[in-house]
């Protein structure tokens, strides 16, 4: 954001060049050269008098120097009322040093002895100079060159030798190599010491910059030594100044000290971008015999609007500005109450306004003009609104410093300690992350490109948390990496990984290098099956994916899931946490594997090991489907299909029924096979029989196998093979039930030892 401090300081550094010389003109003229010299008629004692070819001429002398002289080409004395004229009048002041050359010239002036006025008629011209070497030379000397004079042109002026005050109610023009202006009537207060411009003051300057000032009335006094306009206007190409009332302070040697603006302090700046300052009062100290200006103070609601692509507006109670040589902006602090503002509008979704706030700020500004770094003082602010999505993002800390482009574009922000960044959306929960550090880096165009979190990360959003050692957040993709040991909790789902990566807008997290997830807090679902327990659902993989909408989470490298002694294992798994539901797939060298648990009658406990292709299971419907060719290893017998359907029982009052067998109390465990239904190419392995068919239904209540189509066929070493439309067999005895119809009766083929 661009401050025109730059151009304040040459207003006012313009506007203290005019009124030294309005000061040398009517101050000196006033109540120095007019009143010594007219004072002095010739009939006043100790002149020296001399009738000379022209006229006359009068001159006083102090220790064998000058002061002035006083000559007239002729006078008239009136005896009536003893008034006098004096014609074709030049009057040179020497001074008391005879460091000046002045001269006045006027064709007519009268003397009123009654009234003590000296009134000239028609022009007076004044033509004040220096003349530092009027010592070094011989008496009277004129200077040896011209050095900036201040010529000065009035008519009507009237003296009064009696009060010392002299006036002109006509026009006062004046001139100098830098300036030219002019006054409406002038009035010099010899009581106070004082000279009153009565208006329509106006002014020209040409160097070392062009500009024009205006002024309604002003006032010019000796002590203290002020200049005092009031309804001040300065105008210069693509620059207007205005104040209600402008106060120069001057030193003894007539330079600027302080100049002092109150009262609808007003800028306007036309260029790239056009900026508008106001403040109820401004304060500019100066040093130096060339007035340069050291520091300048804006205060009382200052505000600075600069328009352009983006506007941008500042706010504070007090604005602060130190120049170093040459009159270079240096430094910058606000005060009471800061706050900048950048609007960005458009019709795209990009509109965005940002606003900063805090107690105080300081800028340092590299060559005069660019921003370079701003360090807040007391707790600091930022909001960035976009328009289009009415999301508004709050950042705060203890303290800020800032970066700027060379475009005075904030580039960069450092905030520590305690820093927090909150973004709201109607309709949607909070978004809230704090750390001790936060870096920001800003687009050049406008608006946030990243942030960084360091230093131990908390972030909230509605449900879920998140906790990192770092966080690093991308404009671009809304995405938040967590890195540094990172956990996500969202709801009753807890994971771990290397990194994690948190989309701020939808939720969803993405997680790589050694993820673990935790599922807990879980309700114990009476008509559920083999993830129906309270107990936790754990789950491992090298990378995941978990959306928020629905609450699905994809694990993918060496995915596992369980809960108690039930597992999952496959390359990709998704796990539905509302349905307790999940979708297992393999990959060529990598097939899914389940493990269940199997209970003989004696109540040994042995697993119960499935391979499959891809397996998808409901807990609600307590039915896991086994695609893609389908492996059952039990502890004493294997099955083999394409697919297969596994029924399991419900908890039966909390009992839990596992692997290939019957029930058999086991609290914690859930999971209990109630029937398998297995299709296409179905193979059963025992140790002494073989059997095959198209479908196998599979009882574990019965421990019974129902085996049909193919036709089915079993195969014993010792009692040979059976076939028939169906066959029914027994895990645990050589019982076998053989149907069959009139057009395929059963087959027995038994083979007969040699």
């Amino acid at each position: 954001m661009t401050l025109p401090v730059t151009r304040l300081r040459r207003w006012f550094a313009a506007a203290a060049i005019v009124m030294i010389v309005i000061v040398a003109g009517m101050y000196f003229y006033a109540r120095w050269r007019v009143s010594g010299v007219v004072r002095e008629i010739p009939a006043k004692v100790g002149l020296d008098i001399q009738q000379t070819a022209e006229g006359f001429s009068i001159s006083k002398s102090e220790q064998g120097r000058t002061l002035f002289t006083v000559s007239a080409s002729k006078a008239v004395q009136f005896k009536q009322g003893g008034r006098a004229e004096l014609h074709n009048v030049r009057i040179v002041v020497y001074g008391k040093d005879s460091n000046r050359f002045d001269r006045i010239i006027g064709d007519d002036f009268e003397y009123d002895p009654k009234s003590g006025d000296v009134t000239a008629k028609g022009k007076v011209l004044i033509d004040l100079e220096a003349n530092p070497e009027g010592m070094k030379n011989s008496d009277q000397a004129a200077p040896t060159a011209t050095r900036n004079p201040i010529h000065v042109e009035t008519e009507g002026l009237v003296f009064n030798k009696n009060t010392g005050d002299a006036s002109a109610s006509g026009k006062v023009m004046f001139a100098t190599p830098e300036a030219s202006g002019s006054a409406q009537g002038v009035q010099y207060v010899s009581r106070t010491g004082s000279m009153i411009l009565r208006s329509g003051i106006e002014m020209a300057v040409s160097r070392p910059q062009q500009f024009r000032l205006t002024a309604d009335r002003g006032v010019i006094t000796k002590e203290p030594r002020e200049i005092e306009l009031s309804g001040a206007h300065l105008s210069r190409p693509k620059q207007k100044l205005a104040s209600d009332r402008v106060s120069f302070f001057l030193r003894d040697d007539d330079t600027v000290a302080r100049i002092e603006a109150q009262g609808g302090v007003e800028g306007e700046f036309k260029g790239k971008s056009d900026a508008r300052v106001r403040a109820e009062r401004a304060e500019l100290f100066l040093t130096g015999t060339q007035n340069q200006l050291t520091t300048a103070n804006l205060s009382g609601k200052v505000h600075l609007t600069s328009e352009g692509a983006q506007t941008a507006e500042a706010d504070a109670g007090r604005v602060t500005l130190h120049f170093g040589t040459g009159q270079i902006l240096k430094t910058v602090r606000a005060e009471d109450g800061v706050r900048l503002t950048q609007k960005r509008e458009d019709s795209t979704a990009k509109a965005q306004h940002v606003e900063m706030t805090a107690p105080a700020m300081d800028f340092v500004v590299k060559d005069g003009h660019i921003l370079e770094l701003a360090e807040t003082t007391g707790p600091p602010e930022i909001v960035i609104s976009q328009l289009a999505s009415k999301q508004k993002t709050s950042i705060m800390a203890k303290r800020f410093t800032a970066r700027f482009t060379e475009k005075n574009r904030l580039a960069g922000l450092h905030g520590e300690p305690d820093a927090r960044i909150v973004s709201s959306t109607p309709g949607q929960p909070d978004r809230t992350s704090a750390s001790p550090i936060l870096d920001i880096v800003f687009q050049p165009q406008g608006g946030i490109s990243s942030i960084t979190q360091s230093g131990g990360l908390t972030y909230t959003s509605g449900p879920q948390r998140a906790y990192a050692k770092r966080g690093d957040y991308i404009a671009a993709d809304q995405m938040l990496v967590l890195s540094g040991s990172p956990r996500v909790v969202d709801g009753s789902m807890t994971t771990t990984a290397d990194s994690i990566r948190l989309n701020r807008v939808t939720g969803d997290a993405i997680a790589d290098g050694n993820v673990k997830s935790t599922y807990s807090d879980l309700k114990v679902q009476p008509d559920g099956g083999m993830l129906a327990s309270s107990d936790p659902i754990h789950v491992t993989s090298r990378t995941m994916t978990a959306h928020r909408s629905p609450a699905i989470a994809v694990y993918s490298g060496n995915a596992r899931l369980w809960q108690n002694s039930n597992v999952v294992e496959a390359p990709t798994l998704q796990f539905d946490r509302e349905h307790r539901a999940l979708v297992a797939e393999s990959v060529a060298s990598q097939p899914v594997k389940t493990v269940l648990v199997q209970v003989d009658k004696a109540g040994k406990v042995t697993p119960a090991t499935i391979m499959s292709t891809r397996l998808a299971y409901n807990d609600a419907e307590r039915k896991i489907l086994l695609t893609g060719g389908v492996t059952v290893k039990g502890s004493d017998a294997t099955m083999t299909a394409k697919k297969m359907t596994v029924f399991l029982a419900t908890r039966p009052g909390g009992a839990a029924q596992n692997g290939l067998g019957p029930t058999i109390e086991m609290a914690g465990n859930t999971g209990q096979i109630e029937k398998i239904v297995a299709e296409e190419s179905v193979l059963i392995n025992q140790a002494t029989r073989r059997a095959t068919g198209d479908r196998l239904v599979y009882t574990v209540a019965e421990d019974k196998f129902e085996l049909t189509g193919g036709p089915p066929s079993i195969f014993d070493a010792e009692r040979g093979k059976i076939t028939g439309d169906s066959l029914t067999f027994y895990r645990h005895d050589d019982r076998v039930l053989v149907e069959g119809r009139e057009t395929s009766p059963a087959v027995t083929k038994t083979q007969v030892a040699r």
